[in-house]
């Protein structure tokens, strides 16, 4: 059953752990941040809102309704391929108009909500006048492209000040002590029948009854399988020959059924460092 106490170990019957990736706050506050980034400017759109004559929540309300067109111009746009590029700017235009005719028809009939509610009709039988300035395309694009564009730099900057692969770290039982190490401390884990040894830095190793494969599947992508014993964090590898791995002056082997990912891997990680 799961630990309410440690939301990091979960235990089977036998009390092996089943191993949970874990964040550590500073993925929390990146999250937070991201949060806190659109409510602000949900917030700030609401107050602009307010001067079209729309109570604070209900500009609040409208406001939200320009996220749907946010997300699509942040994350489609950037995706049409332009290498015909007289197709590539064609699609643009096309998605974009889609976009505005879709939050348009949203305004309208977010507003005729409004309006009916302020009235206290249960029966839409008429649409009520709505302010210009929702359904200015300029102004909506503007909108839009502000929301997406102040989202993409905001991520970067986050990603920046809070690199992903300094913010994880794993816990696991050894011992019967609960043991919590950072990724990158991680060398390697070797299977030897029911248990596993997680070999850190400082020669540090310890013993752990949960599966190779169960390791695995919780530190990919940070991580690789080389043989059916041996799992190695890709960033500790040092060199690679033939049918062994070396990180520092361990030799670990390589089997055949994973010889060519390793080869792959660090083929490409040379050029890259090339």
């Amino acid at each position: 059953m799961f630990d309410r106490k440690n939301p990091i170990l979960e235990h089977d019957n036998d009390g092996c752990l089943q191993l949970l990736l874990s964040l550590s706050t500073v993925l929390h506050m990146r999250r937070l941040r991201t949060i806190s980034f659109w409510s602000i400017s949900i917030l700030l759109l609401a107050i602009i809102l307010t001067s079209v004559g729309y109570s604070f929540v209900e500009a609040l309300f409208v406001s939200t309704l320009f996220l749907p067109g946010a997300l699509a111009f942040k994350f489609f746009i950037p995706g049409i391929p332009y290498k015909d590029r007289w197709t590539g700017i064609k699609n643009s235009v096309f998605l974009i108009l889609g976009i505005l005719v879709a939050e348009v028809l949203l305004f309208m009939i977010a507003h005729m909500y409004i309006c009916r509610l302020r009235e206290g009709a249960s029966v839409f039988y008429e649409w009520p006048e709505q302010p210009p300035l929702l359904t200015n395309p300029v102004f909506i694009a503007l909108i839009l492209t502000v929301f997406a564009a102040g989202s993409h730099f905001f991520e970067m900057w986050l990603e920046s000040r809070y690199p992903p692969d300094s913010m994880q770290f794993i816990s696991f039982i050894s011992d019967r002590k609960s043991v919590t190490l950072p990724l990158e401390e991680i060398l390697y884990v070797e299977s030897n029948d029911s248990v596993t040894t997680v070999v850190a830095t400082g020669q540090r190793r310890f013993k752990n009854k949960t599966s190779i494969s169960q390791w695995e599947a919780n530190l990919a992508p940070h991580f690789m399988r080389i043989h059916r014993s041996y799992l190695v964090n890709k960033k500790a590898i040092d060199t690679v020959d033939v049918d062994i791995l070396y990180i520092g002056d361990t030799q670990i082997p390589v089997s055949r059924k994973y010889k060519d990912a390793v080869r792959d891997y660090w083929a490409g990680r040379s050029t890259n460092c090339g």
